[in-house]
């Protein structure tokens, strides 16, 4: 028999699992110190028993994703975190968790959507759906496309930290037709990027097109990619989602890939 107030309590509550919680909770409190911290200021800094603590260290360590200087008083991350990331390339990853998700916006808008990543100075399309109705504009994966006159470029500047920012920048080189932008006219396209959350407007390099565009964000709330639909409009008898339509399920689709983080809406 199922107890009906199982399904009363939050689905986070749910499946609560304390000791693995702790260990969590001491590798992402570490990775924000690039010079690691001593028991005590784990302790202070999570406000929990220093017994507790020092048990959950001890296991890291003992695993080897913790280590301890040799005076033994200040613990750090290993490499062991990076070396399992780095396991399977993050782009791939990304990708394939993206297109099931991409298909089902282009089923439901009707329309094709891209996937771009910041790639040596301009805009890599990872990723590319087309619409299952056969009209549609797409961009070609594998395609690279300018950083300062796209959607995708325009949301990965928007939804950077600043020295991300400062180094796309300097990496950056002009592609052939890129369209010239004013340094005051980009900071006011970044500034009202982030007050909406996205991007809508006329493309830049085809007529007739509307680019919406929405960051997939990452933990810290920086771009790790960006999602765009190059929106047409059908002026046959068949009725489609309008863009309003399309503009929500592709805000829904990158909130689905998007890092879930309580002070953040897109």
């Amino acid at each position: 028999m199922t107890n009906s107030k199982f399904f009363d309590v939050p689905v986070d509550e749910r499946y609560r699992a304390p000791a693995l919680d702790k260990g969590l909770d001491i590798l992402e409190l570490l990775a924000t110190q690039p010079h690691g911290l001593t028991r005590a200021e784990i302790v202070k800094e999570m406000d929990r028993s220093a017994s507790e603590i020092y048990r959950m260290l001890e296991r890291l360590v003992a695993r080897q994703y913790v280590m301890r200087n040799p005076s033994g008083d200040r613990y750090a991350l290993s490499l062991k975190l990076f070396a399992l990331a780095n396991m399977h390339p993050p782009l791939s990853r990304l990708i394939n968790q993206a297109l099931p998700v991409m298909d089902d916006f282009a089923r439901k808008a009707e329309q094709s959507c891209h996937m771009g990543v910041y790639d040596r100075g301009n805009v890599l399309i990872g990723a590319q759906i087309n619409s299952p109705r056969g009209w549609s504009f797409s961009v070609q994966r594998g395609a690279r496309v300018g950083l300062l006159d796209t959607a995708s470029g325009h949301l990965l500047l928007a939804f950077s930290d600043p020295g991300s920012y400062a180094r796309m920048l300097a990496e950056h080189t002009p592609l052939d037709g890129e369209v010239p932008i004013t340094e005051e006219k980009l900071q006011a396209t970044l500034a009202a990027i982030r007050e909406r959350g996205y991007l809508e407007r006329e493309s830049a390099q085809s007529f007739g097109v509307v680019d919406i565009s929405f960051p997939i964000l990452g933990p810290d709330n920086t771009a790790l990619a960006t999602l765009t639909c190059p929106y047409i409009r059908r002026i046959d008898r068949h009725i489609g989602p309008d863009m309003t339509e399309v503009r929500e399920h592709l805000r829904e689709t990158a909130r689905t890939l998007s890092f879930k983080q309580n002070n953040v809406s897109i």
